[in-house]
């Protein structure tokens, strides 16, 4: 009996020594940048907010890494194309080399312009300033990180300094277009993601899993939208993720990515019919041949996600840094290795303590997904940005990658409630026939492919009156599919957090900004 007591006990108490476990490694991370940043010389002037800096920007990465990163392999995890400690591995990888070798050398001081410097007094008022905001930007991230909310690292940072901005130098401070344009892409950026995975999906079907002969038609169609894929990930990577170390234009990032999607096209094609030739002819078979592009998907996704928003991190450290060092306020600041290595870390770090309940949030308890529905939202998100860059529209890549998953359930809701409206009709034509023969014409229709569905419906409808259904019946029967296949509570809690984002992170960071310049003024 004592046994089973202690037994329970320590199951009881097991869910909190791993809080402690993944607190003390959190902890010990910060005390270590605490350390080396302070071994780096204290009788620097301006040291003391150096340290304190450097340990909110390590704070701030766990936050992205816990947070943003689950965009990029939530799918795969959520498809069991991945499992969650292979995800979190190879994300861990691939941010981190994403952060080093292609994050860059500088940054801009003031994040996308949302406030003018000119009106900021001296470079004290500048450091507090973003200490403010990056604080405030840390603190929101881990409030919706622990509420199960994927929100934008970016909006989070904007936030920050333009709270702080106007707790500094007034409303006139703000730059209002620039913000205009970034409150616009909580819409467009997750709409943009949502159509364009709906698309993708919807091609899928109509081209693959709506064929009689599935793998004769995924021989065709897959080879081709892998090369599709490594064209938006080529022209992606080029523009966005390698833009500090090799800038490009679209057109010629467009072009190389061509010529390397044609050579994997080459490649790809007779590989990917000999296994599928192996396969049996139904809808899991498909999936199996979306596995390893979409794993290559979640991989490149990770790198391009570290290169960009490592700056989200780092940026205003970097920032802090250069006011320090060179008493002044300038509009680009140089990334020493030190502090890349703080945003690398970081992010990795807090991926492996704190990823996977975002991870299981994005992946699977919004919508179901599939490895076809995965690599839809990964197609989604690469080419959402590479338009949002040639329109100059200021997008968020969680916002897409969220909207790309919303975007294929609520495309699955859309064609199950349309194929069940069908079946509705075909019953009412056959509503005095034998019901074997309804069940006969039943299995040959769901048989049968998209084209030859339409002659059946067709046929049935110039024998006998047109099917009907009341306007209540048909709103009961989309309420029933959209309730299974969306999560309502989900779609209200994200878009909630998406909309206080900008202002909650503002009013935190002009707080912090009040309290840090009260406590640093004589």
């Amino acid at each position: 009996m004592e046994l089973q007591n202690i037994n329970a006990l320590e199951k009881a108490t097991g869910k909190g020594r791993q809080e402690l476990f993944r607190i003390g490694i959190a902890l010990l991370f910060i005390v270590g940048i605490m350390l080396y940043t302070s071994m780096r010389g204290l009788d620097t002037p301006g040291s003391f907010m150096l340290i304190i800096a450097a340990m909110i920007g390590g704070y701030m990465a766990m936050n992205i890494g816990a947070n943003d990163v689950a965009n990029n392999v939530g799918p795969a995890v959520g498809s069991k194309a991945l499992t969650l400690t292979g995800a979190i591995i190879i994300a861990a990888i691939f941010e981190a080399s994403g952060a080093l070798i292609a994050g860059g050398d500088v940054v801009s001081t003031i994040k996308k312009g949302i406030i003018d410097p000119a009106l900021i007094s001296d470079s004290n008022t500048f450091i507090w300033l973003m200490l403010a905001a990056l604080l405030a930007g840390a603190i929101w991230l881990n409030i919706a990180t622990a509420l199960g909310a994927p929100v934008s690292t970016t909006h989070s940072i904007v936030g920050g300094v333009l709270g702080a901005g106007i707790a500094a130098g007034g409303v006139e401070i703000a730059n209002w277009g620039r913000m205009g344009a970034i409150s616009a892409s909580w819409v467009i950026s997750p709409v943009l993601g949502g159509l364009i995975a709906a698309s993708f999906l919807y091609l899928i079907k109509r081209t693959i899993t709506y064929q009689t002969d599935m793998i004769a038609a995924a021989k065709r169609m897959v080879p081709i939208l892998v090369a599709i894929m490594a064209w938006a990930f080529g022209t992606y990577l080029l523009l966005k993720g390698l833009k500090k170390i090799w800038k490009l234009d679209f057109a010629t990032a467009s072009l190389i990515s061509l010529v390397i999607s044609a050579f994997i096209y080459v490649i790809i094609k007779p590989m990917l019919a000999k296994v599928a030739d192996r396969l049996p002819n139904e809808k899991q078979s498909i999936n199996v041949l979306f596995t390893l592009p979409l794993i290559c998907a979640a991989a490149l996704l990770s790198f391009a996600h570290g290169a960009n928003d490592v700056a989200n991190a780092v940026g205003p450290l970097a920032a802090i840094n250069d006011a320090i060092h060179s008493g002044g306020i300038a509009s680009k600041a140089s990334i020493p290795v030190w502090v890349m290595m703080i945003g690398a870390v970081g992010i990795a770090i807090g991926l492996s303590l704190y990823g996977p309940k975002l991870i299981r949030t994005v992946g699977s308890e919004i919508t179901e997904l599939d490895k076809m529905r995965a690599f839809c939202i990964a197609m989604a998100a690469s080419i959402t940005v590479i338009i949002a860059t040639q329109l100059g529209l200021p997008v968020s890549s969680t916002h897409i990658a969220v909207g790309g998953i919303f975007g294929v359930g609520f495309l699955r809701e859309f064609l199950k409630t349309s194929y069940s409206t069908m079946i509705e009709e075909i019953k009412h034509h056959h509503k005095d026939d034998h019901p074997e023969e309804v069940e006969e014409f039943l299995i040959g229709f769901k048989k049968a492919s998209l084209h030859k569905k339409s002659i059946m419906l067709e046929e049935l409808k110039q024998k006998k009156t047109v099917a009907h259904l009341t306007k209540k019946e048909r709103k009961s029967l989309k309420r029933v599919y959209r309730h299974e296949l969306v999560k309502r509570t989900a779609l209200l809690k994200i878009a909630a957090a998406w909309v206080i984002t900008v202002p909650v992170s503002g009013i935190m960071a002009a707080l912090l900004y009040f309290m840090i310049r009260g406590m640093m003024l004589p």
